[in-house]
């Protein structure tokens, strides 16, 4: 193992420099929260595809094809479909409106008084998404080093949030795409291959499982729908989305290189759900389907390869940590506090700015950490965030990007309405029940449209205003220093 320690330990130590190079181009609050808005196709697909496709995707990914077969790839195919549907119909528009976070865009919409309560919600969604990537590093570190959980999720957690707090997006972009590549080949090059081969080929595994193992609808269309609707519908809205397409130069650059990427993740949805299939062949009585990813890496591939494969696993955890890091210090500041210093908006110079968001992500990080280190149920605590999210914040957000009628009084109705109701449908039917976000998303709609009808159409400067952004004018960005061109 100890070739698998020198990948994984240089690998670690890479995306420290990263952060610190980074460190070098986070000069100003656009540098720092959304990489100065200078994203390139290749970067862009790189980093949005990293951001999606974390542990849940890649450990999970491969424990629900080990359950289900080929059906278990509907969890990370609903993450592409949701990416290519923002890519295609919403990105450009987003990207245009030149705000850091997606209650500033609600505030544009609706004419202010959403974002406190809006914001709120999109804390609570990121910091759970957080926490919970941050303790699947107890899982790859127990399979690396037999590491007690508590020393894996502050060694996992601390080299996160010191890369994310030295060069905010910057950093956090330079990792992922080196988190891209390393995932890349780590799972679709290698470790899908040679599952396949170590299991007989397709042929022996249709012969050794059952029929089941192969029906693409195998998981059930009540648990596809569930899917779609927390999945698909949580990729439109999500703040550590959105603020990756707010990085994008330019508008073909959000809606082509959002496409590549969700058609990659369709891609790795179908290899994790393979690769759990062959471990179904291989260790037909596992305890857990969760444990199939480690096992097969563990017990079938080469010295060295089977570093860099779990260095993939690590990567993929890595960059939706971060990702969920930055996204929740960013609402922190600039959604919360800000504004109940009544700061926003006031002209704070751009190096205090930095100093200040680098300052959230370093007092989330810890708070992340240390949430992580407590909580035991992720499942629970990321089906609570996702419900929260669609059932509060879906209706509003959609609703006035496509609907001109809307109002903020119906804004704010659909997040109290949506948010109550899946609170209470989570006490009562219970927290991993579908009925939640099924009922909750319908009463914020109800609440939306009913409210929106009641009161005084949006005033019409406002909606002027909200034009004049949606087509790229009027915003008030600030320029970032220019950066040499060998950088």
């Amino acid at each position: 193992m100890a070739v698998d320690y020198t990948v994984i330990v240089l690998y670690l130590a890479g995306m420290l420099a990263m952060g610190w190079w980074g460190m070098r181009r986070a000069r100003s609050k656009s540098d720092f929260l959304v990489a100065g808005r200078r994203l390139g196709p290749a970067m862009y697909s790189g980093t949005m595809a990293a951001i999606v496709l974390g542990g849940a995707s890649t450990i999970g990914g491969v424990g629900l094809g080990y359950q289900y077969g080929l059906s278990g790839a509907w969890m990370v195919f609903t993450i592409g479909l949701g990416l290519l549907a923002l890519s295609v119909f919403f990105s450009a528009r987003i990207a245009r409106l030149k705000v850091y976070t997606v209650s500033e865009m609600l505030d544009l919409r609706y004419g202010g008084r959403a974002g406190v309560i809006s914001g709120v919600v999109m804390w609570a969604y990121t910091l759970m998404l957080a926490v919970t990537s941050t303790i699947a590093y107890a899982t790859i570190f127990d399979v690396l080093f037999d590491m007690n959980r508590t020393v894996a999720i502050v060694i996992g957690g601390s080299i996160v949030v010191a890369y994310s707090t030295l060069g905010g997006m910057w950093s956090i972009t330079l990792t992922d795409m080196v988190q891209f590549v390393v995932k890349t080949i780590g799972v679709l090059l290698l470790l899908l291959p040679i599952a396949v081969v170590k299991a007989g080929g397709f042929s022996e595994m249709k012969a050794k499982l059952p029929t089941t193992y192969f029906d693409p609808l195998g998981i059930g269309g009540e648990t596809i729908f569930t899917y779609v609707l927390i999945y698909t519908f949580g990729m439109l809205i999500g703040q550590d989305i959105w603020q990756r397409v707010f990085t994008a130069r330019g508008d073909r650059t959000a809606k082509w290189g959002g496409t590549v990427a969700g058609t990659y993740c369709l891609v790795y949805a179908l290899a994790g759900a393979v690769i759990g299939t062959a471990a179904k062949v291989l260790y037909p009585k596992l305890g857990s389907p969760d444990d199939a990813f480690a096992t097969i890496v563990k017990d079938e591939l080469p010295v060295g390869v089977r570093g860099l494969v779990l260095a993939a696993a690590l990567a993929a955890v890595m960059s939706t940590s971060s990702g969920a890091l930055i996204a929740c210090a960013t609402v922190a500041n600039n959604d919360i506090w800000s504004r109940l210093r009544g700061r926003a908006g006031s002209g704070e110079r751009e190096h205090d700015e930095v100093r200040g968001n680098r300052v959230f992500i370093l007092v989330m990080g810890v708070g992340v950490i240390g949430t992580a280190i407590a909580l035991n149920d992720v499942v629970e605590a990321l089906t609570v965030a996702y419900n929260l999210l669609v059932g509060g914040l879906l209706v509003p957000i959609l609703g006035g990007l496509l609907w001109k009628r809307g109002t903020v009084q119906g804004a704010l109705a659909a997040v109290t309405v949506g948010g109550l109701a899946v609170i209470g449908l989570m006490a009562g039917y219970g927290i991993l029940a579908n009925e939640p976000v099924y009922y909750g998303l319908l009463s914020s709609l109800v609440a939306y449209v009913a409210v929106s009808l009641a009161t005084r159409p949006t005033d019409a400067a406002v909606l002027a205003n909200w034009r004049e952004r949606l087509a790229g004018r009027g915003a008030p960005e600030l320029v970032s220093e220019p950066v040499p061109a060998h950088q």
